[in-house]
Order: C-alpha cells, then sequence, then structure tokens
C-alpha cells in the first residue's frame, strides 16, 4: 500500500475502509458506522479509561442523550462557544415542544443540575465521575471519519471541589493521568495551554494533548479544562463548609475521543497498513497455518495454540480460512495492525516450535513450544515499547525550532516559535504561514528571544501548526 506522506488523506481512507474500522457510507454526513474490528480496538480504549479513571477515584455515570433548552442556556460563555454547533429536538411525534431539546455537544448542562442535588456537604467533596457516551455537533468544516465528524465517540470526566488548589490539584493528576493513557496508546504527544481565545466555552483555561500525523498537522487528542466557578455559579452548585457557610464548588473536566483511534492508525501506519500497540489491539496474536502437507494436523495444531494463548490471557486467533492462502492472510492481518503472527506449519511441528514474526520491524524467531508463551508475552511488552519510542523520534523529526517565518512557512510539520503572547501576532502567523498557534507547552522551559512577527522581546515560545 502506497503511503507517501503527502498523500496521507487516501492512504487514511483506504485502511478504513481495507481493514474494516468503519463504513462512513451511512446516509448522513459525518456520522459513520462502526464495524467490528475497528468497535474492537474502540472498546479496548473505552475499557482503559474505565479502568485507569476508577483507579483514580472516578465513578461511572450514564446521562440522558437530551438537554433541556432552558438548562443548556444557562451558562452564557458556554452557549457561546457551542450554540451554533448544536442538534435541536423540536417535535415529540407530531406535537411541537414546549422547550426544545439539545442532543448534548458535552455534558456540563446536562449534569451540573444534578450536581446541584448531589453535593449537599465539603463531605461529598472531591466529587468525580465519568460516562462514555456520543456527543453530537453540527461541524460544518468538511469532516473526515475519526478526524473531524458530527457524531463523536466521547469519554468526558467531570470533578468538583472545594477550593480552586484542590481542582488545580485534580488538573495535575489529569497530567499524569494522560501520561499513563498515553504510554498503553503508544502515542507521541505535547501539552500545549491554549491561547485565551481558543479555550473551552466556559473554561478559565484549557490544556490540550496534540500530536503529529504523518503529513505533519497536529491533532487534538486530550483536553483538561479548569473551570473555577464558572459552571457552579450559573448551576448553584453549592456545599456547606464546616463553619457552617455556603460555598460554590470549583470544577474541572477532561475530555478524549474517538480521534485516539485515528491518532494511533496514522501515527503507526507505514506502506502496509496499521500497525496497533499490543495494549489495545483487539487481536495481540494471530496464529497462521502454514499446511503445505499435513493439512488437518497444521490445522488442528493452529487451533491448539489459539487456545493455549488464550488460557494465558493473550488475546489470539487462528486464522482458519480455508480458501486463502497464507500469503494472502500475512497481507490481511499486517494491513489490521496485529503486532505478533505465529506461522506454524509441519515443519515447525516436527522441531518443536513455532515461528513468530513481528508486524513493527518484520523480524522473525523460531521459538520452542515449552517457552513461546513466556517469549510472546515478552515480544509484545517490547513491541509496545518500541513503538512508542519510534513514535517520539518521528515527532520530534517534524518539529522545527525557528523565528524565520519564511522557514516556518515552508516546513511541512511543526514550528516552535518566540511568540509575544498576543492574539493580532499569532493571526499573522496564521496569515503568513497557514499554521496556527497551538499554545505554549506545559512542562517545557521557555528561552530569551523575540517575536517571530512583532521583534518583540519574550521568553514565550509557543508551538505552531496546521491543525485538524
Amino acid at each position: 500500500m502506497d503511503f507517501p506522506k503527502e498523500r496521507f488523506s487516501e492512504w487514511f481512507d483506504e485502511v478504513l475502509e481495507k481493514a474494516g474500522i468503519l463504513d462512513k457510507r451511512y446516509p448522513i454526513k459525518g456520522m459513520n458506522v462502526w464495524l467490528p474490528y475497528g468497535w474492537g480496538i474502540m472498546r479496548n480504549i473505552d475499557n482503559l479509561f474505565r479502568e485507569v479513571f476508577t483507579r483514580h477515584g472516578h465513578k461511572e455515570v450514564y446521562f440522558p442523550l437530551l438537554i433541556p433548552e432552558d438548562q443548556f442556556r444557562k451558562e452564557a460563555e458556554h452557549i457561546k462557544g457551542f450554540g451554533g454547533e448544536v442538534y435541536w429536538v423540536t417535535h415529540g411525534g407530531m406535537e411541537e415542544l414546549d422547550v426544545k431539546l439539545v442532543l448534548r455537544p458535552t455534558s456540563e448542562t446536562a449534569m451540573y443540575p444534578m450536581f446541584a442535588l448531589w453535593i449537599r456537604s465539603h463531605a461529598d467533596l472531591p466529587f468525580r465521575i465519568f460516562q462514555i457516551v456520543d456527543v453530537f455537533r453540527y461541524e460544518t468544516k468538511m469532516t473526515r471519519p475519526l478526524l473531524r465528524v458530527r457524531q463523536i465517540h466521547f469519554f468526558e470526566a467531570h470533578t468538583a471541589h472545594e477550593d480552586y488548589e484542590d481542582a488545580e490539584r485534580q488538573i495535575e493528576e489529569d497530567i499524569e493521568i494522560w501520561k499513563e493513557i498515553a504510554r498503553k496508546l503508544a502515542l507521541p504527544y505535547v501539552l500545549n495551554r491554549r491561547p485565551e481565545w481558543d479555550k473551552f466555552a466556559g473554561a478559565e483555561y484549557s490544556i490540550a494533548a496534540d500530536t503529529i500525523m504523518p503529513n505533519g498537522r497536529a491533532l487534538q487528542v486530550a483536553t483538561m479544562h479548569e473551570y473555577g466557578k464558572n459552571f457552579s455559579v450559573p448551576y448553584e452548585i453549592k456545599y456547606l463548609k464546616e463553619d457552617g457557610t455556603h460555598e460554590h464548588v470549583c470544577q474541572t473536566t477532561f475530555g478524549m475521543s474517538e480521534r485516539l483511534v485515528g491518532a494511533i492508525i496514522g501515527v503507526h501506519g507505514d506502506e502496509r497498513g496499521m500497525k496497533l500497540p499490543p495494549e489495545i489491539a483487539p487481536i495481540q496474536v494471530v496464529v497462521v497455518p502454514i499446511p503445505s502437507k499435513k493439512k488437518e494436523e497444521v490445522m488442528r495444531e493452529a487451533k491448539v495454540i489459539e487456545e493455549e494463548l488464550s488460557a494465558a490471557g493473550i488475546r489470539a486467533h487462528a486464522d482458519l480460512r480455508d480458501k486463502y492462502t497464507p500469503g494472502y492472510k500475512f497481507y490481511d492481518w499486517e494491513l489490521r495492525g496485529v503486532p505478533l503472527r505465529v506461522e506454524i506449519g509441519p515443519r515447525d511441528m516436527e522441531k518443536g516450535g513455532v515461528v513468530l514474526v513481528r508486524r513493527d520491524t518484520g523480524e522473525k524467531e523460531f521459538v520452542e513450544r515449552d517457552v513461546y508463551i513466556e517469549r510472546i508475552r515478552a515480544l509484545l511488552s517490547e513491541i509496545q515499547e518500541a513503538m512508542l519510542r519510534s513514535a517520539e523520534e518521528e515527532m520530534r523529526s517534524k518539529i522545527l525550532v525557528t523565528d524565520d517565518i519564511a522557514a516556518l512557512r515552508e516546513h511541512a510539520g511543526w514550528g516552535k516559535v518566540h511568540w509575544c503572547g498576543r492574539q493580532e501576532c499569532a493571526e499573522r502567523i496564521k496569515e503568513e504561514t497557514e499554521k496556527q498557534v497551538l499554545g505554549t507547552p506545559i512542562g517545557e522551559m521557555g528561552t530569551k528571544g523575540r517575536c517571530i512577527i512583532c521583534g518583540e522581546e519574550t521568553e514565550i515560545q509557543a508551538y505552531v501548526a496546521k491543525t485538524y
């Protein structure tokens, strides 16, 4: 499969179709049908979210899809940000509704009236919940499967705290949570504090995790928002303090979406198709029989290997399709990104072993059956770490540190530039390069320099990139 970076979009669409990720032929623009293999990837990511956030003290909930208009309109900045992107329900059957309903674009306005009922005392805090649902946004730009859609498979965590300091500690914990999740997804990223004009509607500030796709564009894959009291005041979310007075809570949120699947496919893909990190691959090991002779015995042995691996907690599948050659099966499972292939043929059976083939490097090795499960476990761990290292190196290679506007314009990837912090200079950067300011990186020290546009002395450095 051709993988020129200048034709990444075509490659991406071809992989989604051939690997069985999505079918985009559903007759509503921006809404796609998840196919079994793609949904398997998404479900594994969902389960990863559940495990990590539950371990960090969040409890899962599930809120209704519809939000009454009067509740939706309570937070003015939030409405300003989302008002033009929502789907409205105006009728129940043939009757016009007294109060219009919104298909949730995100869940603040659905959840927070309930928070006001649930949170009564300081003993109820900190309050941490999450849900995994679909949200709906009337995306007016060109839609792209997984990257820019109108029905979004969405993870959102919401928290409430006694004071701003405790909410800030939650943001710090969220950064560590994301670090753990990104490692399991083998995704490189930069954390950027978004400019004031690009923060989430209703937030005091927003932090985004951005990764680089093969064509050099930035893809936002996770966000953390500090709300302060911006939602608790209009929604009257108060708690009784120990001294008998009442105080509004401070709040945070954390969000991720199906964009993560698109990021994984793009970041790790090659000319043969996808490469999936073992942590979230629906099939970690595919067993391919090579029955040049003793066909029935080889097929039975492949099934035994599948059962042994499954019993050992490894997601395995024996490809016993009779109508396809081993070569076709190799191609098919490489396209789908299965991390490790086990080959078994008559000679391997005679020698008492199997052949293991890595998807990431193509390396082969013969392993005896009495140690093959342990070796497979070790290889899956090695593949996971190797994929992350390789992606991080590739990401670094796409970032140009410069204060030369012409060099920034010509560079296909990201730039890291000095910037005075003013919106007018950010707008000039976009006008001259088609790249926008992503924000200032979290955890990176700035250096002294001069703004790439106005020349003002500054210690602010910002990442800039074309975006999805």
